[in-house]
């Protein structure tokens, strides 16, 4: 997949977020959403559980995955390998959070402990408990059989030329400063439009300089 830019994200209208277990994905997307303005979905929610933990069958979530790619715009933020291919074929650019296992693995860890002592519903209303923490199916467990398989895939993607552009990134601080770069763009965008509107060309803000010098150099 081609290297994305600043300005295939901020042009891009279907973004999949894609990383290892604990990287933030469903954060990172509800951000980039707002920056962007587009419909964000969470897959976990929407596609992949129904009530009590039970796993809805792969048949439904390929439709369903259907149905939310086929739309003109969003920000999705993961993809199961049983329905991948489907939003692959429709995002414009690939946003991988290729972070550290240590990194991760500590957020995850915190993340279940809170989600533990809060209660804190997740994957379409369940919640979290201590026996389900050191299950078979444990994201902990998940994380560490699934990372290096992730891990490889998202390089992969990034060094192969053909396929939808890939912005792979291996710390939360690019993932901030693309955030910043899109809302900067989006508050001198308001800027122009405003001056167009009320005043003249003589009113518009200066450039805030080339997209490349403001976001590559992390």
């Amino acid at each position: 997949m081609p290297v994305a830019s600043l300005s295939d994200v901020e042009h891009a209208r279907r973004v999949l977020l894609y990383g290892v277990t604990g990287s933030g994905k469903s954060t990172a997307a509800a951000r980039l959403g707002a920056a962007l303005g587009l419909p964000v979905h969470l897959v976990d929610d929407e596609v992949g559980w129904l009530p009590g933990w039970v796993e809805r069958p792969q048949d439904e979530q390929r439709a369903l995955a259907h149905q939310m790619a086929s739309a003109e715009g969003w920000v999705v933020d993961s993809a199961y390998g049983a329905w991948r291919d489907v939003m692959l074929e429709r995002a414009r650019v690939v946003i991988a959070l290729d972070y550290s296992r240590a990194l991760t693995l500590s957020r995850l860890v915190r993340r279940c402990v809170h989600r533990l002592t809060t209660r804190t519903p997740v994957c379409n209303g369940n919640t979290e408990n201590v026996r389900q923490l050191f299950s078979r199916n444990s994201i902990v467990r998940w994380h560490f059989s699934s990372f290096a398989r992730k891990r490889e895939r998202m390089r992969r993607w990034e060094a192969t030329p053909e396929g939808v552009t890939v912005l792979r990134l291996t710390h939360p601080r690019e993932f901030d400063r693309l955030v910043q770069s899109l809302e900067q763009d989006n508050i001198g965008a308001a800027s122009r439009e405003a001056a167009l509107r009320h005043g003249g060309i003589d009113d518009l803000p200066a450039p805030a300089g080339d997209d490349a010098a403001r976001f590559v150099e992390f």
